[in-house]
Order: C-alpha cells, then sequence, then structure tokens
C-alpha cells in the first residue's frame, strides 16, 4: 500500500509539471506574437524660406585717395609749414624750396621779352612804310619781302620769350610744394636745409584720403563661377542697387556701417586663383587705417526658396557623403544622400536631395534605422527655435 501511494504521488507531480510548463509555452509565444510599438523620433517638415546668402572674406583695408609729394624743382627746403599728422587741404603748402635762382630766372625771362617786344614796333612800321613804296615802285619787291620776313622773326622772338617767362613763372611757382589732395598727411621725410631734386624717387611725405576708405578682398574663382551659374539660373537674383557689404573687425567686433561692393576685379591671380573684390566704406571717425586687417561680409544675393535643415539632422557617410534620414508618410524610415552648400546659423543649406514637406528626423536618430518603421512628432521647442534663428536676414 506504501509502495502504490509513492507512485501514485510521483505521477501526479509529473502531470502538474507537464501541465504548468505547457501553460508558460502558450503564455510566451502569445507574448512572442505581441509587436513591439513603434520607436518615437523627433522631425522637422521642410518648407521653403527667404535667405539671403552671404560670404566672409578676408581683406586688407587702403586708403581712398593716396598722394605722394615730391618737389617739381630742386633746392635747398628753407620750411617745412605743416604738422606731421594733421589734416591738409588740397592747394595747401606744404614746404617752402629756397626761391632765389628761380626769381632771377624769372627776371631774366621778362627782360627777354621786353627785349624781344621792342624789336617788333620798329620791324612793324618799316614793313608797312615797304608795303605802300613797293605799289609805287619805289622800293624793290625784295626789300620789302625782307623787312616781312624779319618782322615774322620779331614776332616769332617775342612768342618764345613768352614761353620762356611761363616755363620761369611755373619754376619759381615750385617752389612752393603744395597738396595735391585733401586728406591726413604722414611723416616728413625731409626737414629744412635738406636739398631736394626735381620727381626725386623719394617722396617727401604721403597724403591719404581716410573719409573712406578702400577694403580690397579676395574670393575664389570657383565661388564667384557659382555664384554666377546660380544667378543665371534664377535661383539667386541679385538685391536692388549695390550690394551691400559688413564689416568685421580684427578683435571681432562689427563695424557699425555698411559699405558697398564697388567692383570685382577681370582677372584671377594665377597664383591663387582668386578674384579681388573691392569695397567702399564710410569711415567718418577714421577708425579704419590703412593696412588694417578685417574680414569683410559679402551679400551674394538672394534665395526665394531655400531648404534648409538643421544640422543635427545631417550625417556623412563611409563615403564623405552628406545624407539625412527621411520618414514617409506610411511612417518607414528612409535614407537620402542629399548635397550641401553651406551652413547658415545652425542649419544646413541643402542644394539637392530634399524637397518641400519631407520629414527629415532630428531627434532620435539612434532610433531609426532604413526601413523601420517608427512614430514621427514634431522636434523639441528647441529645435524649433533653432530652426527659427536659422531664418533668413532680411535685406
Amino acid at each position: 500500500m506504501k509502495f502504490r501511494s509513492g507512485v501514485l504521488y510521483a505521477f501526479a507531480v509529473a502531470a502538474a509539471g507537464v501541465i504548468l510548463i505547457s501553460g508558460c509555452g502558450k503564455k510566451a509565444g502569445a507574448i512572442s506574437k505581441m509587436k513591439m510599438p513603434p520607436q518615437e523620433v523627433g522631425v522637422v517638415t521642410i518648407k521653403p524660406r527667404r535667405v539671403t546668402l552671404t560670404t566672409e572674406l578676408p581683406g586688407r583695408i587702403s586708403a581712398y585717395l593716396v598722394a605722394e609729394v615730391r618737389p617739381q624743382v630742386g633746392g635747398i627746403i628753407l620750411k617745412r609749414l605743416f604738422t606731421e599728422g594733421s589734416d591738409v587741404k588740397a592747394g595747401e603748402v606744404l614746404y617752402q624750396i629756397d626761391p632765389a635762382t628761380y626769381q632771377a630766372a624769372y627776371a631774366s625771362a621778362k627782360a627777354a621779352l621786353d627785349n624781344a617786344t621792342a624789336n617788333v614796333v620798329p620791324l612793324k612800321l618799316k614793313a608797312g612804310r615797304y608795303a605802300r613804296l613797293v605799289k609805287i615802285n619805289a622800293v624793290s619787291k625784295q626789300d620789302s619781302d625782307e623787312v616781312s620776313a624779319q618782322l615774322k622773326q620779331a614776332e616769332a622772338q617775342v612768342e618764345a620769350a613768352k614761353a620762356a617767362l611761363d616755363m620761369a613763372r611755373i619754376n619759381l611757382a615750385y617752389t612752393k610744394i603744395t597738396a595735391p589732395i585733401s586728406g591726413r598727411i604722414g611723416l616728413s621725410s625731409v626737414t629744412t636745409g635738406a636739398l631736394v631734386t626735381a620727381n626725386q624717387a623719394a617722396p617727401l611725405a604721403t597724403i591719404q584720403r581716410l573719409d573712406k576708405v578702400y577694403v580690397d578682398v579676395t574670393q575664389s574663382a570657383a565661388d564667384l563661377l557659382k555664384l554666377k551659374r546660380n544667378l543665371a539660373r534664377g535661383r539667386m537674383k541679385r538685391g536692388a542697387g549695390q550690394a551691400r557689404v559688413k564689416l568685421v573687425l580684427e578683435d571681432g567686433t562689427p563695424y557699425p556701417l555698411s559699405g558697398t561692393l564697388r567692383f570685382s576685379d577681370v582677372t584671377v591671380d594665377e597664383s591663387t586663383g582668386s578674384v579681388t573684390v573691392r569695397t567702399v566704406f564710410p569711415n567718418p571717425g577714421e577708425v579704419l587705417m590703412p593696412g588694417m586687417y578685417v574680414r569683410a561680409v559679402l551679400e551674394e544675393g538672394v534665395d526665394e526658396n531655400a531648404i534648409l535643415v538643421p544640422q543635427q539632422g545631417v550625417t556623412r557617410d563611409y563615403s564623405g557623403d552628406a545624407t539625412a534620414l527621411l520618414v514617409d508618410p506610411s511612417g518607414k524610415v528612409e535614407q537620402k544622400i542629399i548635397k550641401v552648400n553651406r551652413t547658415i546659423g545652425d542649419m544646413w543649406l541643402v542644394d539637392e536631395g530634399l524637397k518641400p514637406g519631407d520629414r527629415v528626423i532630428v531627434e532620435g536618430l539612434q532610433k531609426a534605422k532604413p526601413g523601420s518603421t517608427v512614430k514621427a512628432v514634431p522636434a523639441s521647442l528647441a529645435s524649433a527655435d533653432a530652426g527659427a534663428s536659422a531664418s533668413p536676414a532680411k535685406d
């Protein structure tokens, strides 16, 4: 009896174990058949925007006008009549050369003119008499012609004497060296008592006009060609009037006044492959000084339908191509290769690969795999604010 009871107990325990295992297996199978809910990702919906495109280029400042002061006659400097570093006016006397020899030359030329003029008077009277006498054959025709020739020679001598007097007067005036332009004059290279020569190589001083200045920057020829193509295709357009230019000083502070684009050079520098672009800036306080290094921000044009995407939504594949993960209407993730142009704030400007209405994943990229199904929700407020801050600049 005890043996039979033990067997029955063991059988009962085994049967209960089989039933329990069978129930757990059915439950696990039911759980395995349940689908996991799709992962949630933050997306930004692409909308075209109006963007003013700019380029920041390095450059140097140069004076609007530069004139090197040189003597046009030789002599000893008697006086220097300006203060170094001061503003001078056009025509203001800067140096006085000893005029003694030039005054003597002027007086000599004036006397020669008086002498030549005096010689003309008797010859003119004689020529008049001979002209009347030759008509009645009182003098020969040859004598009359000789007197007429002598009169013309005397008149020519008068004209030569006048020219010599003018030259002497000009040289005498050149003993006062004047400012050719208005502007700020720099250091004087000579002092009182120095000997100078006409048209010498070394300037006596340099005058620069600084109320407005040039900023010459260099732009890549490839970038210039790309800009021209975009303008020709109508993707970009120029703003009305001259293109505006902003300036950032060497210490990083922005210059408060805007400049204008003057012209682009017509020749590409063979050594650098760049083109010189000249801009003009007002400089009322003379903050901008020639030779100063600056960065110019040039307005290239306006893209009326720019495609912008946050930078966190763009990655690079193994080939180095820019890619973005998109969510299609059915919720599936697809990867697209895109072509980016430049950054604008914290956004990428996209040339190819995206279109209005595309939903680009910018949050939860680690949860999204190409081909998987996700739940797309608008990106967080921080991302939305970032997109707003990257909106185009106003004209």
